[in-house]
């Protein structure tokens, strides 16, 4: 990929920020890094209350038609589409996760 500028506040700020790492890459990697486990954390905590409200995994859940048991309930419908977005979210980051961990340990 071709050379990025940064505007010199923004890199300034870099600078300024407790971020591991002595170049500008290595800490846009990192925060990127920590973005991925943010959005890793709250896909994860979707998916373990919604295990937790029906007592079984999203595979159980849709195997066994719990929506259309429910009556097409909204809140069952809701939390069908929260779950698989969640469920489709951590497969989604952690692939970025790992592609992201490679390119850094490959020395970017």
């Amino acid at each position: 990929m071709g050379e990025t500028t940064l505007d010199e506040r923004t890199r300034e700020l870099l600078d300024e920020a407790a971020l591991v790492g002595d170049d500008v890459d290595s800490k846009v990697l990192n925060l990127l890094e920590a973005e991925y486990l943010r959005r890793l954390s709250q896909y994860q905590r979707v998916d373990q209350l919604l295990s937790q409200k029906y007592k079984m995994t999203f595979n159980q859940f849709h195997q066994r038609r719990i929506v259309e048991q429910l009556d097409f309930s909204l809140d069952s419908e809701r939390d069908a589409m929260d779950w698989e977005a969640a469920i489709s979210g951590i497969k989604t980051v952690q692939q970025k996760l790992k592609k992201l961990r490679q390119y850094s340990r490959e020395g970017h």
